[in-house]
């Protein structure tokens, strides 16, 4: 979706200026007093530096704020600072000084940005986006937020996304909420920043936070990830809890995160991976986390005697273009080179049907989830101007031009509005997407013994989402452009260990990703 916005000439002048500021060489406050290169710096050369004491958290909290005051105003990917941020940093500072190194865990001192529908109990709103739930008090923290405080980690603030996740409007552009605005793809302005986190990835690829945090029911981590040049982990649903997360559908809902490389993204996933208390999902499945955590699985020959399946249809006619196609060609090469088994030209029997949200069943499904599950989050909240989602519609036609109604409608929230439950029709749906999985995805998956099924952009996340299987997209380049394009490994569910163990490998071997340039 594209929207055409009329700029005046002092808005261009501005844009121009900044973009001239952000592509001159870097300055002095790049670099700390010791040497330290802040701008792509990695969790582990982070806790090198505090190690070496040539870096503290609060310089690194300062550097992220400048960016964030010099960036944020053409690219948007921050919606909200926590006032709290240099506090956090200055006890983290302290922590260090005074507790062994053994007794910090990975990511301690380390600022991430969080999607803007993941609640924190703190001077931070959480708001999906919109001014409606502006002002509103969850009453605890989300699941993944405690488990980060107790990791240590700064909560720097809260980054932007596709208001509502998306499930608005069917024509509001990605990246765009009515707080944040429009957020912009840090390497081309121009193009598709994906959503709906958004603004997780852009803060991320554009250096605004360490790591990042964003959410998924259909696309919304592996999607922005493809186009920011970020790596995103969508784990397989049950294994992170999803409470005081603003909901889409629990069935298919989950939080993942965002970074720069797979080895931040997996630290990040170490940390909020496990029991919920407020989450009885998780209780099942944290049988099948690793002991001692999936950075086990960061190996350098990581593909070796992996056996990859390579769907071909419909993902290389979705790309229509030959400069990515051939630089795929050399990639599933690469793969092989380093000891994969790569099974060309396979199928999905029924992926039509999959990709067809009607016919499946999946659309109806999600809107009669997504009102049961979004009044019930409403409902808890401690303070709100809005408790179910009639009244979230009722405030949008109040407030229609702060929320762009003219512009962009609601017409899903309209839609989940007419649903009444769970009847017959959504139970059929629900079934059908189980034949689907296990007919479809499933039986590839076990027909070929394969570890893993690859292939280039995002788009197969429509076949891992109704499934809840993991899925980890990961650089693999940039088009004619300079827009960046990621390739997918998706797998069974609980298999993050093996798609880990490809995608470091992967990154390792190609080491693809480079920072962005804002070009327009």
């Amino acid at each position: 979706m594209a929207t055409k916005l009329s700029l005046n000439l002092s808005t261009l002048l501005s844009q121009v200026l900044i973009i001239l500021l952000i592509t001159l060489p870097y300055g002095s406050h790049t670099i700390s007093a010791h040497g330290f290169h802040f701008k792509e710096a990695t969790i582990d050369e982070i806790k090198h530096a505090f190690q070496q004491n040539n870096l503290t958290s609060r310089q690194l909290v300062k550097f992220y704020l400048r960016e964030i005051k010099k960036l944020n105003p053409l690219i948007k990917g921050v919606i909200e600072v926590n006032p709290d941020a240099l506090s956090q940093a200055t006890k983290a500072d302290h922590e260090r000084r005074t507790l062994p190194h053994k007794a910090l865990p990975d990511l301690h001192g380390i600022p991430i940005v969080l999607k803007d529908n993941i609640g924190t109990k703190d001077k931070l709103n959480t708001t999906a986006g919109s001014f409606a739930l502006l002002g509103s008090v969850v009453p605890r923290d989300a699941g993944v937020v405690t488990k980060l405080r107790k990791s240590g980690a700064i909560i720097l603030g809260k980054a932007s996304l596709n208001e509502w996740s998306s499930f608005r409007s069917t024509k509001a552009p990605n990246g765009w909420s009515a707080r944040g605005g429009f957020g912009k793809n840090a390497y081309v302005l121009s193009a598709d920043p994906c959503g709906s986190s958004s603004g997780s990835a852009i803060s991320t690829a554009a250096n605004l936070a360490t790591v990042s945090l964003g959410t998924e029911a259909n696309g919304s981590i592996l999607c922005p990830a493809s186009a920011n040049s970020a790596v995103g982990i969508k784990p397989t649903i049950c294994l992170v809890g999803g409470d005081q997360v603003v909901p889409i559908t629990p069935r298919q809902f989950t939080v993942g995160p965002i970074c720069r490389t797979v080895a931040d993204a997996v630290y990040v996933l170490d940390a909020i991976v496990g029991i919920d208390k407020n989450d009885p999902k998780t209780k099942r499945c944290s049988k099948h986390i690793p002991l001692g955590g999936y950075k086990r699985y960061l190996k350098l020959d990581g593909l070796k005697g992996k056996r990859l399946g390579i769907v071909r249809n419909p993902y290389f006619s979705i790309i229509n273009n030959s400069f990515v196609t051939d630089v795929f060609e050399k990639h599933f090469q690469t793969l092989r080179q380093r000891g994969a088994v790569v099974i060309d030209n396979l199928e999905i029997s029924n992926i039509d049907e999959i990709l067809d949200t009607d016919k499946s069943g999946e659309k109806d499904l999600i809107l009669a989830e997504y009102k049961i599950s979004l009044n019930a989050y409403l409902k808890d909240l401690v303070v709100s101007p809005v408790r179910s989602l009639a009244d979230v519609i009722a405030f949008n036609k109040k407030n229609a031009d702060k929320e762009m109604l003219n512009e962009f409608g609601q017409d899903l929230m309209l839609a989940a509005q007419k649903t009444n439950g769970i009847g017959d029709k959504e139970k059929a749906a629900l079934a059908n997407l189980r034949r689907l999985s296990i007919e479809g995805f499933e039986k590839l998956m076990k027909d070929y013994k394969l570890d893993a099924v690859v292939t280039p952009g995002s788009k197969f996340y429509h076949v891992l989402a109704i499934g809840g299987y993991p899925g980890i997209n990961v650089p693999a380049g940039y088009d004619n452009k300079g827009i960046p394009f990621g390739i997918n490994f998706g797998g069974l569910k609980f298999s993050e260990g093996k798609l880990i163990e490809i995608a470091y490998d992967f990154e390792q071997t190609t080491k693809i990703r480079k920072p962005p340039l804002f070009k327009p």
